[in-house]
């Protein structure tokens, strides 16, 4: 019988609308605040845990340590104090929804998407109580309520860090769901080896043992271990390796699994080291929302100094949702480099097309030939000095001077000859004709006005 009833005011300003469950040390009622008229759940402790004294420290240490954790998959901490009875009593939001617990026992096991997407939202809960030195110690389908925000996504919200309380039994684990904190602490068939032996003896790779755990009910439907006995469970924990998931779910992606038992190892230092390295070898299996939700967790984690290392997992095909979005990424990378080599190609055009502007279009001199290439470039011309007066009657030499600029082609045995022109200039003066051949030359007197050789050739 609860030590509380419908219409009850606790505090002075909570009114009790309804019992929402009792566990072995506390009961959670449903109350609304009078001042605010705000609807909110209450957890006490019940009247027989007031005895013990560890457990009454523990609540409110834990109570303390809740209010720190800011995670959006937590629970919101509203309120903490102590009844007229000495209890103390914690206030938090109230969730509309339902535990993963009575959601396996309503729809039976998950997709394997979906299962992952909700233990990496509980692995964002765990990496800041992790980061703020906090073990939850009692994860189960139980204590991840499965609630929606504002905008209709699923968000699962992590409950009862230290402390089982509040539980309803597991689809698959009996009475064995439920806390039993003066014999164990913690839930026996979530609980992992080293907390089997010493509770004390824990650290944040115990949470992983139970997340790997959770992952696996959620998914196949079924515990990985089972016994009919404490005593029995105890030993398969300790001894007993768990049947591979596949056992109950064929069709599971090979490295999913790889990774559930990775966290069911009994030796911790082969378990991940932090619940970023799980959530990091978990996105391929999750939705488009996983990597987000990875990196939240190993950012937080590093922010209070705990480095995250890859796992290596085997080189085996993921699921179909993450063979997706590996093909969609490929496919954004082919279509990136597509992107590039057009991008190169209209420049290059760009280049060709300024390049025949600037030979002038059609009439642009035509490109030299292999044997023109080949050719050694002339050097430049030698500058002729301009004769003096006294030799103007003196003859002209034997072979002239011909003049080339350095942008003119080497001359080619298939290169015709230019035919001497005669020109005048305005005033009358003789425009020089093209030098002649050595056989073709004779002496002639030298014009009267001085020899220019950078005189424009026509």
């Amino acid at each position: 019988m609860t030590p509380v009833h419908e219409g009850q005011i606790l505090a002075g300003k909570y009114r009790v609308e309804r019992v929402l469950g009792v566990g072995g040390m506390g009961v959670v009622v449903s109350a609304l605040h009078l001042q605010l008229d705000e609807r909110v759940a209450i957890k006490f402790l019940l009247p027989e845990a007031l005895d013990n004294a560890e457990a009454v420290q523990r609540f409110s240490r834990e109570a303390r340590a809740a209010v720190k954790i800011k995670s959006l998959h937590v629970a919101r901490v509203i309120d903490v104090g102590t009844l007229e009875t000495g209890a103390p009593y914690m206030v938090m939001e109230f969730l509309h929804g339902q535990d993963l617990s009575q959601r396996l026992r309503e729809s039976g096991a998950l997709s394997a998407t979906d299962a992952v997407d909700f233990v990496l939202q509980a692995c964002e809960a765990l990496a800041e109580a992790h980061a703020l030195g906090i073990v939850h110690r009692d994860l189960k389908p139980a204590n991840l309520f499965l609630t929606k925000l504002a905008d209709g996504t699923a968000c699962v919200k992590v409950l009862d860090f230290g402390i089982s309380k509040v539980t309803q039994p597991s689809s698959s684990g009996q009475d064995f769901g439920m806390t039993k904190t003066q014999a164990i602490m913690g839930s026996p068939l979530y609980m992992s080896p080293e907390q089997m032996a010493s509770s004390r003896d824990v650290d944040g790779r115990s949470d992983i043992w139970a997340v790997g755990t959770i992952l696996y009910e959620l998914i196949t439907g079924h515990v990985p271990f089972m016994a009919d006995t404490m005593p029995q469970l105890c030993t398969m924990i300790l001894q007993n390796p768990p049947p591979p998931p596949r056992t109950y779910k064929p069709d599971l992606p090979e490295g999913l699994q790889h990774v559930i038992l990775r966290c069911l190892e009994k030796d911790r230092a082969k378990r991940p080291g932090n619940v970023a390295e799980l959530a990091m070898a978990l996105v391929p299996y999750g939705s488009i929302h996983a990597a987000r939700s990875a990196e939240r967790s190993t950012r937080v984690l590093s922010a209070a100094g705990i480095s995250s290392q890859e796992i290596p997992i085997p080189n085996i095909p993921p699921s179909a949702e993450a063979a997706t979005h590996a093909a969609w990424g490929q496919t954004q990378n082919r279509r990136s480099r597509s992107l590039l080599w057009v991008g190169l190609a209209l420049a290059a055009a760009g280049v060709g097309a300024l390049a025949f502007v600037l030979r002038g279009g059609d009439h642009a001199t035509p490109a030299p030939t292999t044997s023109e290439l080949a050719t050694p470039a002339p050097h430049a011309p030698p500058v002729v000095p301009t004769p003096p007066a006294s030799a103007a009657t003196e003859p002209a030499p034997a072979i002239a001077p011909v003049i080339q600029t350095p942008s003119a082609p080497s001359a080619t045995a298939s290169t015709p000859k230019a035919k001497p022109v005669a020109a005048s200039t305005p005033k009358g003066r003789p425009r020089p004709t093209a030098a002649p051949s050595a056989a073709e030359a004779k002496p002639v007197a030298a014009p009267k006005p001085a020899f220019d050789p950078l005189v424009d050739r026509r």
